[in-house]
C-alpha cells in the first residue's frame, strides 16, 4: 500500500544522504530470498548461493521474510553518519536493549503465524539477548562472504549516485531529486508518496525531522520506505549504475571511441559508469598499473575524468563531458 509523506520546510531543510555497508548487507540478504524477482543480478546470485551454502543463517532468515512482514529495526538502524563503517554499525546492533530487540522480534514473527512458537522463535524471544549477539554475529559472516568482497566498488556506485542525485539538487532542486528517485515514488506539491513496508499504524507523520535517502545496489527492483520511531524517516532505493556491477569481463567500448582515443584508453572511460581505482581498473582491463595511470592521466587533462581521494585510494570518474562522450549524447560541455 501506498504512503503519503507531506514534507514541511524543516523536513526539506534536513533531507541527506548516507552509504550504509549493514543496510547493503541486509538487502543482499533479502535478494537471496527473492532471487527469482532479481534476474538482474543473476550472476551474483549464482555466485552467492553457494557462497553461503555453508552457513547456517537460519536464525537470521526467521527475521528476513521473503516477501513483505517486518525485519526488526534493530538489525538495521539508519546510519548516524553519512559513511560509517561497518564495524561501528554492527556495535550499534550488538549494543541493542534485549526489551527493545524482544518487543522487535515478537513483531516480526507475528508476521507469520505459527513462527512465534516455533522451537527457534521461543528461543529467541525466551533470551532476546543472546538471540541479538548470535543475530550480529550471522550478520558479521554475511557481510565477510557477500558484501565485504565487492564492497569498494559497491560502494563508488553509491557514492556516484549521491554526487548525480547532489547535483541535480543544485542545478533543479528538491523536485528533480524527489521525482527521479523510483517510478514507485511521487512527489507533487510538498508530498512524498512511497510504497510502506510493514504495518501502517506504526507510522509516524513527518515532524520536522527530515528524510534519510540510502541508495541500494541490492534493493532493485523495489524502493523501501520506514518511517516508525525512534529513526528518522528513511528511503532505500536502487543506486544508479549498478546492474555493470556484477556483468564480469572488461567493458566493451564503441569502435568509434576507439578510433579516437586507441582501444585501450577508450575501454578504460567506457568501463567508468561508477568511480574506480588504479588498482581495480588495471585487474578489470587486465593491464599494469602504470599503463592505466598513463590513460587516466591523460582523459583527465582532455577533461574526461574527475578524481577524488576516499581513504588511500584516489578514484577516477567520468565528468558529464566524459558521458557525453562515451555514450554520444553531445559534442561538447554545455
Amino acid at each position: 500500500m501506498p504512503l503519503t509523506l507531506r514534507l514541511g520546510n524543516e523536513d526539506l531543510r534536513r533531507c541527506r544522504f548516507a552509504v550504509s555497508p549493514l543496510c547493503q548487507t541486509h538487502e543482499a540478504l533479502r535478494m537471496l530470498r527473492r532471487s527469482a524477482r532479481h534476474g538482474y543480478h543473476r550472476a551474483w546470485l549464482r555466485r552467492a548461493a553457494s557462497t553461503v551454502a555453508g552457513l547456517d543463517l537460519t536464525p537470521l532468515w526467521l527475521f528476513i521474510p521473503p516477501v513483505g512482514g517486518y525485519t526488526p529495526d534493530f538489525l538495521g538502524p539508519p546510519p548516524e553518519e553519512p559513511y560509517p563503517c561497518f564495524e561501528d554499525e554492527l556495535d550499534r546492533v550488538r549494543a541493542t536493549d534485549p526489551a527493545l530487540a524482544h518487543a522487535e522480534m515478537t513483531r516480526s514473527l507475528a508476521c507469520t503465524p505459527g513462527l512465534a512458537g516455533s522451537p527457534q522463535g521461543r528461543a529467541a524471544l525466551d533470551d532476546p539477548g543472546a538471540a541479538v549477539r548470535r543475530l550480529a554475529d550471522l550478520t558479521e559472516q554475511a557481510w565477510q562472504v557477500l558484501v565485504a568482497p565487492d564492497w569498494a566498488r559497491h560502494r563508488a556506485v553509491l557514492e556516484a549516485d549521491i554526487a548525480h542525485r547532489s547535483r541535480q539538487v543544485a542545478d533543479a532542486g528538491l523536485d528533480a531529486l524527489f521525482a527521479g528517485l523510483h517510478p514507485d515514488v511521487d512527489w507533487t506539491a510538498g508530498a512524498l508518496t512511497l510504497p510502506l513496508r510493514g504495518d501502517p499504524t506504526e507510522v509516524q507523520p513527518a515532524d520536522g525531522r527530515g528524510v534519510l535517502l540510502m541508495p541500494s545496489v541490492f534493493v532493485w527492483p523495489d524502493v523501501v520506505s520506514g518511517f516508525a520511531r525512534p529513526w528518522q524517516p528513511t528511503v532505500i532505493y536502487p543506486a544508479r549504475g549498478m546492474g555493470a556491477l556484477h556483468t564480469g569481463g572488461a567493458p566493451h567500448s564503441p569502435k568509434p571511441l576507439a578510433r579516437l582515443l586507441g582501444r585501450q584508453r577508450a575501454a578504460v572511460l567506457a568501463g567508468l559508469d561508477a568511480p574506480a581505482s588504479t588498482t581495480d581498473l588495471a585487474r578489470r582491463h587486465g593491464l599494469a598499473p602504470s599503463t592505466v595511470s598513463a590513460h587516466l592521466s591523460a582523459l583527465r587533462e582532455a577533461g574526461l575524468l574527475g578524481s577524488r581521494r576516499q581513504g588511500l585510494h584516489v578514484l577516477y570518474g567520468r565528468t558529464p563531458l566524459g558521458d557525453a562522450v562515451v555514450t554520444g549524447g553531445a559534442t561538447g560541455p554545455g
